[in-house]
């Protein structure tokens, strides 16, 4: 029919053929049967593997068609320099040494420090990563020819991190029977390390013993034995001896000190996001003994002490379990405590008079939550709420840690958090009440996981946001999240960075933002609170680890200084330097500078015929209202001098800390060369940028984002998931940038919430998740943030380019250069 219409060129003719109606009626028809008989057929797959819901029926079909090869699913040895056989035998042979240069023994099956080492250009399958959160491809066993068989040996997380089975996986046969056997493999797996480390952890000093294993394995292992230790403390207590606790918190002390050194020391990227998360908890352990003391708890049975999520080897005698992982018991009691039980082999989570079996979800080598008083009541709250089999609802302004928490609470029950549009649909309490194996759902009989929970996080009262009916409200236990402790979250962080005096340099940095808080002028743009927190904690980390002989203080001051003036508004920054020489008094530290990339970036602006003109160039700060000990004014004081382009280096160092940055600006100030001579930059250094720009504002939010048909139920993809999909499978470390040039609308920015945070997942009304790459940053250029509402603006990074930043000295010298027939070098006015 196509080849017949391409005969005839005139359109009238071509489409009022005899016949043609109806050729197309009788096409259509057998479309949609096919459509029908399609769906029903990726029904059948997703229930007999439920987390084939979690995706697209493009991504479900593409997994199915390739079902009988997991090498091509897991895609694991695409970009892999080394062959797997060639990596297992330097791992054994790196096995049998000590490392010399980091200084603890190397376990040849588990070590992600010499994985990295050896695999520097680790790919990940986008199909495993989209059905198991953490993992992203597998180990196969080769066969005599060196080819690969279906046999996989272990898995392997997108940090690199590498956990060797506890048996062969068998990823032969149907896909989705296949996969179910590495979900079990993944659980026991999990599961045998807890096991195997619990045995092993008195055999030798803890800061050895937490590298012989996973991550998720070190750090659950240590909140068990920290659970243990204390009640043996208490019963040391019961029976007489009264400095059980005190002499308990000198160990933690202690164990906590020898951690930080070991940050400040030499580590690989995985060893010390592993460390610094076992920081973050054992401070919180630190604090929780602490309050113990000063309240004078003298049993284990006080509500201090139980109102602590605690994790032990096995469930507490006469207490009811709820919820188990498929294929394991529902309810039993074990007499003893402190000892694990070689029959059930388990750990098990305690709150209150809530107890949950630990569901072993492979979560990788991943950061946790700095817990604080507000975290330990939301905990209370949800734990409460998935003990009486309802919903959970943490409601609250933007910043206070709502969906961070529910996610955290998640991984320390080691269970996969899916972040998603909730349904309306909650037939499945009922049948967790009734502890049914299935039930019905929307008229499908799906099987029943009880561990399930539905939580829902509010911003009330926000633009875009809708209120959730009284009748929907009566399922959710409510949870009111209000401002955390800022200073206490400073601290921890801090003390995870590496830095000894975190306590002090903690209540600097807090002061600072609630001086700048109140004193600045109020602008749309800025935001004092936890995000922005933890991004300068994470600058000043890395400041500290880059010149590790540099004082505490100025190393704070450095990375509040450099990393909060790209923000401020000419009017403000006086008062803001004034408030860092109030608080960091006496100190001069120089602005951290590689001359290197600004002499790549000036060249970057030349090739772009832009003028790199002295206020664009040496943009010198305004530290002199302190008093100049020269006695220069604002204008040509030296002490301190911002690099050639700052406003370009400025964005490029917001791109290495925040994966989405405002570039905000009135029209003619320059917004676009900024983020075109950072790009420009990249290609002279040769790594291969992509950029895709768009106007949100010229298309529908349908139209944006995507839309399901009503009446048929197809899916017609949106500009910008096409976008992010494509960007997302470029193979490559190279910048990836999607850069949205348009003003802010609520109705459209509120849809990126999910891939602005820490998510960062794109989720769609197809049940697509796509997620953000590490190299892909989302770009915006807008002109103000009066219509963006506070979770919003707390979701990226701000480079505000002030008018007063571009004089007319550029425009004059662009026209001559245009003009003259003379080369570019002699005409650029210096």
């Amino acid at each position: 029919m196509m080849e017949d219409i391409a005969k005839t060129p005139n359109v009238v003719e071509a489409t009022n053929k005899t016949g043609l109606i109806h050729q197309l009626e009788v096409l259509q028809g057998e479309l949609t049967l096919c459509e029908k008989a399609l769906a029903e057929y990726l029904e059948t797959k997703r229930l007999a593997f439920p987390r084939f819901y979690f995706v697209s029926s493009a991504d479900l079909l593409d997994v199915l068609s390739n079902g009988n090869q997991p090498q091509v699913v897991a895609r694991s040895l695409i970009h892999i320099y080394f062959s797997i056989h060639t990596t297992a035998h330097l791992l054994n042979v790196l096995y049998k040494w000590k490392s010399p240069e980091f200084g603890h023994q190397v376990n040849a099956d588990r070590s992600t420090l010499v994985y990295r080492k050896l695999i520097p250009n680790l790919s990940y399958s986008r199909q495993l990563t989209k059905l198991f959160d953490s993992m992203a491809h597998l180990k196969f066993i080769p066969d005599e020819a060196g080819q690969l068989t279906k046999k996989s040996l272990g898995m392997i997380a997108k940090d690199g991190e590498y956990v060797e089975f506890d048996h062969e996986c068998d990823c032969s046969g149907p896909v989705e029977v296949w996969l179910n056997r590495l979900q079990s493999a993944m659980r026991s797996t999990i599961r045998h390390y807890f096991a195997e480390g619990m045995l092993a952890y008195e055999e030798k000093p803890r800061e050895q013993w937490l590298f012989d294993y996973p991550a998720q394995v070190s750090l659950c292992g240590t909140q068990i034995w920290w659970c243990t230790e204390v009640n043996i403390a208490f019963s040391r207590f019961e029976e007489g001896y009264e400095n059980a606790l005190k002499d308990y918190q000198k160990k933690q002390i202690s164990q906590l000190s020898t951690l930080i050194l070991l940050l400040i020391g030499e580590l690989t990227k995985q060893d010390r996001q592993k460390i610094m998360t076992i920081c973050t908890i054992d401070v919180h352990s630190r604090d929780v003994v602490s309050k113990l003391i000063q309240s004078k708890v003298e049993s284990s049975t006080a509500f201090q002490w139980q109102s602590q999520l605690r994790h032990r080897s096995l469930p507490d005698t006469g207490e009811r379990l709820y919820g188990t992982c498929p294929t394991q018991v529902n309810d039993f009691t074990v007499p003893s405590r402190h000892r694990w039980d070689e029959k059930e082999r388990d750990c098990f989570a305690n709150i209150c008079d809530a107890q949950f079996r630990y569901c072993h979800e492979y979560l990788g080598n991943t950061p946790r939550l700095v817990i604080t008083p507000l975290t330990d009541r939301c905990y209370i709250t949800l734990t409460q709420s998935l003990h009486l089999i309802m919903g959970g609802g943490p409601a609250g302004p933007a910043g206070t840690g709502k969906t961070e928490t529910t996610k955290d609470l998640g991984r320390a029950l080691g269970i996969m958090v899916y972040v998603f549009n909730c349904s309306e649909q909650m037939d499945y309490k009922d049948a967790i009440r009734d502890k049914k194996q299935t039930f019905n759902f929307m008229g499908e009989t799906i099987n029943l996981t009880p561990t399930v929970g539905i939580f829902i996080t509010m911003n009330p009262g926000y633009a875009g946001r809708t209120e959730l009916p009284e009748n929907l409200k009566a399922l959710f236990r409510p949870c009111a999240m209000v401002v955390p402790d800022f200073e206490l979250i400073c601290e921890i962080m801090l003390v995870a960075e590496g830095f000894q005096e975190a306590r002090i340099l903690a209540r600097k940095f807090i002061t600072l933002y609630t001086l700048c808080k109140e004193l600045l002028s109020k602008q749309d743009h800025y935001d004092w609170g936890l995000r922005a927190i933890k991004s300068v904690l994470v600058v000043a980390g890395s400041l500290k680890r880059g010149d590790p002989g540099r004082p505490e203080e100025e190393v704070l001051m450095r990375a509040l200084r450099d990393f909060n003036v790209p923000k401020i508004v000419t009017d403000d920054v006086p008062v803001f330097m004034g408030l860092i020489g109030d608080l960091f008094p006496a100190l001069d530290v120089p602005r951290k500078r590689d001359l290197e990339f600004e002499r790549t970036v000036k060249q970057a602006a030349s090739d772009l015929q832009l003028q790199p003109e002295d206020n664009f160039i040496l943009k010198v700060t305004f530290a002199c209202v302190q008093g100049c000990p020269k006695g220069h004014n604002l204008s040509s004081c030296e002490r301190v001098q911002y690099p050639p382009c700052v406003q370009v280096v400025q964005l490029e160092e917001l791109l290495e800390v925040r994966h989405s940055v405002f570039v905000v600006g009135n029209a003619g100030t320059g917004k676009t060369q900024v983020w075109k001579t950072l790009f420009r930059t990249y290609q002279n250094m040769k790594r291969k940028p992509v950029f895709n720009d768009l106007n949100p504002k010229a298309v529908t939010n349908d139209e944006l984002f995507g839309i399901i048909n009503p009446a048929t139920r197809e899916w017609k993809d949106g500009l910008f998931s096409v976008i992010m999909r494509e960007q997302a499978n470029i193979v490559g470390d190279q910048p990836k940038w999607i850069v949205l040039d348009g003003d802010i609308d609520p109705m459209w920015i509120e849809s990126l919430n999910t891939v602005m945070d820490d998510n960062k997942i794109l989720t769609l009304a197809s049940n697509e998740r796509i997620a953000l790459t590490p190299s892909m940053r989302l770009l915006f250029e807008i002109s103000s943030l009066r219509t963006a509402t506070p979770a919003t603006v707390s979701r990226a990074g701000i480079l505000y380019i002030n008018p007063q930043d571009l004089g007319w000295n550029p425009s004059v010298n662009v026209h001559l250069l245009l003009s003259s027939n003379e080369p570019p070098s002699s005409v650029i006015l210096q």
